[in-house]
């Protein structure tokens, strides 16, 4: 520990160090004061604001443009870092006369609001500035894909769910869990991770509205500068945040069949200071889901049908504070709260076969699961005059504490309940230095470190506790340059030593560290002005959560138990991935070869424990895995959008050689999705859509084929602020048929869930103000495996409807 706090603040002193000496300028001296100059465009007949007009701000004594800006749906905009003078600003767009206003800023009174700008009709060229169009709903980047979800009408009154089924390259499962070429990925928010998300990504991307989400982005090969993460990629949503003064907001509701959410958003911004709450809920009903549990051991079986009930609710809050000291130095803060509840009844008849003698028995269950979360950071970010040059420094605190309680009661009289309390408290702090040596050429260097602390308390007056430090210290370096007009490259390296001690439910302290270097390297090139390919390689990490570390014995399930293993070793991971991308007159053809080596692959296992089983986690050996995916999008029409997603890879594992199980060959996993979007007349929008999923392979386990569908009808309404709107999905079926199917060397189970999938609901959705989107620099700890919600067995996940 002392050795890794030593690592720490020496990075951080060298990351400061380094950058704090460029900004000096030979001298010391103090930045000179920045202002800002704002105005609201309107038509001067229809006093109506214009969108997308060009404003450009030109220096009258050197008469060279300094800057400019577009107007948002307000028609206001905002031109930052204008030094005091004299400037005329040209205020034009396509069918109006462009107009021309003196502005003058000085030391005294750097920001200066011009108010109400008129455009008149007329058919002037603009000479002076440079018209640009709405964003493309897709972007192709050299490190990542880009899903504008503003661009995309059809977002409105969903959640954030629904808009992960429309992003390229990631498939959605029925639980609302999100895979990227086959494998689990890391969401951020804004750059940063959550506890929310480390519980469940499924319950936590359905408290983001879809009207808040600006973008997506899907980073197949995370750079150095992010955390070392799993194999899968990252998706870091981007969040919509208001630059405009004064107040603005949204409200969304849905009420259906199966659950009901609310969330209130509401930013307030005065001159360099802004603030921003949200507040959001959900209730979704209990409906019975229905479990088959069949069983096997040599000379025993037992099969168990019933079902439970289960409901949920969830509730979060946030509240963020920014403010601009000036044009160079910035600081945030924002805390973020959220509770989550599953639990309910559950009954279900065991009828056992033990060396020939049956017995029939009546189990009554309940079970309880909380999970509360708290997320609070700190920010600080400085910038130069230099275009592109920042140094930040940021600190986040993350605390949780998660309950899980069940009580079985086999024919009223054989009662076993249990509960366990789980704690988890991470530190982080990370600076990071970026500097452009040209505008082709960018150097970036930081630093980080993560103390985790992770307690599981076992049973009632036990005294049994698992006490779990997982500390990590990062330093990464990455450099990004142009070998030609057409070829980029950017690339880097990223070292990490990660140190382990904990006591074991025995009270056995245990000590582990490891140091690991990952480099990462992407070279792009531009066939034309619209097609790109890339070769791009990796190495990364994904070390396990508390889900899978956790030893405590659950036993909601009395046929099949279930723990986690401290023992697991961290998954390493080498990939390689070649991509083509074009647009062609609106349409869009992304297409990706990948290959993956993964050592000490982490999957759960079954095997026998006292007359029943037990599923726990290993590292079941290595893999190589090979796979394609080709994302397409094409317009028949400008209004209506053809969308399809196909991902292909192989799955093969090398086992070790004291562990078997059914799968040891090679096979094949696909996702399927299309979505046809169309706009009519008057604000009336349509949307369809149905994914695949293909039969999933574990070591020891196959789970069938799946499908699924759904659509919505949505109508814009109050002037294009508000929406209303119908949602289905699976319509005609109740519920999905999930079999899985599990063999060891000694035990062979089946498990068939009924599970309450058809959904019918009426959704609103209203924006008060426009909300215009910047991305804040936050803490991304994003190098731990989370465990996917998957259908378990009584009381162990069933039920659990999203």
């Amino acid at each position: 520990m002392k050795k890794l706090l030593l690592i720490c603040s020496a990075l951080l002193m060298m990351m400061s160090a380094k950058a704090q000496f460029p900004m000096m300028g030979g001298g010391n001296a103090a930045p000179k004061v920045t202002g800002r100059i704002s105005a609201t465009i309107l038509d001067s007949l229809t006093k109506q604001p214009v969108e997308y007009a060009t404003v450009s701000l030109v220096n009258t004594k050197t008469s060279k443009p300094v800057n400019g800006g577009l107007t948002d749906a307000k028609g206001k905009v905002t031109i930052q870092n204008v030094a005091p003078g004299d400037y005329k600003m040209v205020v034009g767009f396509i069918g109006y006369t462009t107009k021309n206003i003196m502005v003058k800023t000085t030391p005294e009174k750097p920001d200066n609001n011009i108010g109400d700008v008129f455009l008149s009709g007329g058919a002037s060229t603009l000479n002076e500035v440079t018209i640009e169009g709405k964003k493309s709903m897709i972007e192709n980047k050299i490190d990542r894909m880009v899903y504008n979800a503003e661009a995309d009408a059809t977002n409105a009154g969903g959640d954030a769910t629904d808009v992960m089924r429309k992003v390229p390259m990631l498939s959605v499962d029925i639980n609302g869990n999100v895979q990227l070429r086959g494998s689990a990925v890391r969401v951020l928010i804004n750059g940063k991770p959550s506890g929310t998300m480390a519980n469940s990504v499924a319950d936590a991307l359905k408290m983001i509205p879809a009207d808040q989400i600006k973008s997506v982005e899907v980073i197949t090969n995370p750079s150095a500068k992010y955390e070392a993460e799993g194999s899968g990629g990252i998706i870091n949503i981007i969040t919509k945040k208001s630059n405009a003064e004064g107040v603005s907001g949204s409200v969304n509701a849905s009420a259906g069949t199966r659950q009901n959410t609310g969330n209130f958003n509401l930013t307030a911004k005065s001159g360099r200071f802004s603030a921003n709450t949200a507040l959001g809920g959900m209730y979704a009903y209990a409906q019975d889901s229905r479990v088959i549990f069949f069983n096997q051991l040599p000379g025993s079986s037992v099969l168990q049908d019933g079902t439970s009930a289960w409901k949920r609710e969830m509730f979060n809050g946030s509240l963020g504070l920014d403010y601009d000291f000036n044009a160079y130095n910035n600081i945030s803060t924002n805390a973020k709260y959220n509770r989550f509840y599953n639990g309910g009844p559950g009954s279900s008849l065991l009828n056992t076969n033990v060396g020939g003698q049956i017995t029939n028995l009546t189990n009554v269950s309940t079970t309880d699961m909380t999970n509360n979360n708290l997320d609070w950071n700190m920010d600080y970010r400085r910038t130069t005059k230099k275009q592109g040059e920042e140094f930040s420094v940021a600190g986040q605190l993350t605390e949780g504490r998660n309950i899980n309680d069940f009580s079985n009661n086999i024919n009223g009289n054989s009662l076993t309940a249990s509960v366990n309390t789980g704690k988890n408290r991470e530190y982080t702090i990370q600076t990071d230095y970026v500097y452009p040596f040209s505008k082709t050429v960018t150097f970036e260097v930081g630093g980080k470190g993560i103390f985790r602390n992770i307690k599981s308390e076992f049973g009632q007056g036990s005294g049994k506790i698992f006490d779990y430090d997982q500390n990590v210290g990062a330093a990464y370096s990455t450099i990004a340059f142009n070998l030609t007009k057409k070829i980029k490259f950017k690339g880097g390296v990223r070292t990490e030593y990660t140190a382990i001690e904990y006591n074991d439910i025995n009270g056995n302290l245990i000590n582990d560290d490891y140091l690991n270097l990952f480099p990462n390297a992407v070279i792009s090139q531009t066939i034309s002005g619209s097609t790109t390919v890339k070769l791009a390689y990796n190495k990364r990490i994904q070390r396990p959560s508390l889900a899978y570390l956790n030893p405590f014995n659950n036993q909601s399930n009395p046929v099949n138990t279930f723990e986690g293993n401290p023992a697991l070793d961290p998954e390493l991971s080498h990939n390689v991935e070649l991509g083509y991308s074009t647009f062609i007159k609106g349409s869009m053809i992304n297409a990706s070869l990948f290959y993956r080596n993964t050592r000490n692959v982490i999957e759960n296992i079954v095997r026998a424990a006292s007359g029943i089983t037990s599923t726990t986690f290993a590292n079941v050996g290595n893999t190589n895995s090979y796979g394609a995916n080709l994302f397409g999008s094409y317009n028949p029409t400008p209004k209506w959008t053809l969308m399809s997603n196909i991902a292909v890879n192989t799955y093969e594992i090398r086992s070790r050689d004291d562990l078997q199980g059914m799968n040891e060959g090679t096979y094949i996993n696909y996702n399927f999705f299309m979505r046809s979007a169309t706009a009519f007349k008057g604000g009336w929008n349509l949307e369809l859509f149905g994914v695949v999923n293909s039969p999933r392979y574990t070591y020891q386990s196959k789970t069938q084929a799946m499908f699924f569908y759904g659509g919505a009808v949505k109508k814009d309404i109050m002037k294009k602020q508000g929406t209303i709107g119908l949602n289905l999905l699976n319509p005609f079926n109740r519920d999905l048929h999930i079999n899985t199917v599990s063999r060891s060397a000694d035990a062979y189970q089946t498990q068939n869930i009924y599970y309450p999938l058809r959904q019918i609901g009426l959704n609103f959705s209203y924006k008060f103000g426009k909300l215009k989107f910047t991305e804040k620099k936050k803490i991304k700890n994003d190098d731990v495996k989370q465990e996917q919600q998957q259908g378990g067995g009584m009381g162990g996940g069933m039920g659990q409807g999203k």
